[in-house]
């Protein structure tokens, strides 16, 4: 799974799960702060990748980014999001505790490890 498309899904898990308004994101994966904004309404997101002018969002199950037209399926259960990302048909599962999101990329057997900026 790409790195752009790992930080959208923390982002949206992180709003989805919480309710909160993204503002930022830290990957520290990448040592690096991403301009991505996130929010929802129910089942329903909005976000924008700031740092690629690329939109996502959509209603769950579904959402779009609209840069590579990545197509990712997530689902909400017990407070963590489950899915795949139908570009790479990689599987994720994100734990979110407080401003942390844990996504586990099934593909790289991998751990990735975001801190979110939640907007007051």
């Amino acid at each position: 799974m790409q790195p752009d498309i790992r930080a959208i899904i923390a982002a949206s898990s992180h709003a989805l799960v919480t309710g909160r308004k993204v503002a930022g994101l830290y990957d520290q994966a990448q040592d690096r702060h991403r301009r991505i904004a996130a929010e929802a309404r129910g089942e329903h997101l909005q976000g924008l990748d700031g740092d690629r002018n690329v939109k996502f969002g959509g209603t769950l199950p579904e959402l779009r980014e609209t840069g590579t037209g990545a197509a990712i399926y997530m689902e909400i259960a017990d407070g963590e999001t489950k899915g795949f990302d139908r570009s790479s048909s990689g599987h994720f599962t994100c734990r979110i505790e407080d401003q942390v999101v844990q996504l586990y990329d099934h593909a790289d057997s991998a751990w990735f490890t975001f801190v979110v900026q939640a907007a007051e």
